[in-house]
């Protein structure tokens, strides 16, 4: 199984370099039976702001936005969507959660990529079963549990 990623960097700072979301994404995406492809967009905060009113009613930035993609026609590879991820969210976040910022890079990829399957986290069954798949992908990475800075017991 291949993944290919199509890489956007429109915000302009620093940010973990291309093939680690390469591997980011291919780690989350191990399980797939088939080739696939997916988006992976790097913005600043007005980007992700207007992205997030827009298609979520939602005001403010956000860490990871998915679009997923739903073909009428089967193709290959398979095309999953769109991923939007806020730089400067992402590293504020990391901050405030005392988290290694690549750690928290890896997560926002692993989460957005569960979402492009079809993942959610609306209901506390779907988000449990989310944040197991997420905290057993990383860990394969050697990324720690991302939910514990919340002090309570995550899968």
């Amino acid at each position: 199984m291949t993944v290919t990623v199509d890489f956007q960097r429109v915000y302009k700072g620093n940010t973990p370099q291309p093939a680690q979301f390469q591997r980011w994404a291919e780690a989350a995406l191990a399980n797939l039976d088939e080739d696939c492809e997916l988006s992976i967009r790097l913005v600043d905060e007005d980007e992700s702001a207007d992205l997030n009113r827009q298609y979520r009613g939602k005001q403010g930035a956000t860490n990871v936005l998915s679009f997923p993609f739903e073909s009428p026609v089967e193709l290959s590879p398979r095309l999953l969507g769109d991923l939007v991820i806020c730089a400067p969210v992402v590293e504020r976040e990391a901050e405030e959660q005392t988290k290694a910022v690549a750690d928290h890079w890896a997560h926002m990829v692993v989460h957005g990529c569960l979402h492009l399957l079809g993942y959610d986290h609306i209901e506390d069954d779907e988000a449990e079963e989310m944040e197991a798949l997420e905290i057993n992908i990383l860990q394969a990475m050697n990324i720690a549990n991302p939910y514990q800075w919340l002090g309570e017991q995550h899968a």
